[in-house]
């Protein structure tokens, strides 16, 4: 069993900057694409970015703001965030599946998922 667990949400100020880290156990992590997603209050979960072994895929809202990246010697992922804006503040989660051709972007596509961590962007 896939198990993810993210890290390194918390309360930051509009400009600021935040990284978290999604690690991976259970599995091959060289498998699995990963993606991460955001649930902001009263709306529907939405895609933020992929990576995979053909390279990344990012939402427009936060493309030239977060960069995704992955750690295969220590089965982590990774998404930076700068330029953090209110707009930002949502609970974040780590979703994984096996690799494909196609990136994914669509929650459906992913099997296991993390617990989630909050990020808060103060105006």
């Amino acid at each position: 069993q896939v198990q993810l667990v993210e890290s390194g949400g918390g309360l930051v100020q509009a400009g600021g900057s935040l990284t978290l880290s999604c690690e991976v156990s259970g599995g091959t992590f060289s498998y699995y694409a990963m993606g991460w997603f955001r649930q902001a209050p009263r709306k529907e979960r939405e895609f933020v970015a992929t990576i995979n072994w053909r390279g990344t895929v990012y939402a427009e809202s936060v493309k030239g703001r977060f960069t995704i990246s992955r750690d295969n010697a220590k089965n982590t992922v990774t998404l930076q965030m700068n330029n953090l804006e209110s707009e930002d503040t949502a609970v974040y989660y780590c979703a994984a599946r096996p690799q494909g051709v196609v990136p994914a972007t669509e929650e459906e596509e992913y099997d296991n998922w993390g617990q989630g961590t909050q990020v808060t962007v103060s105006s």
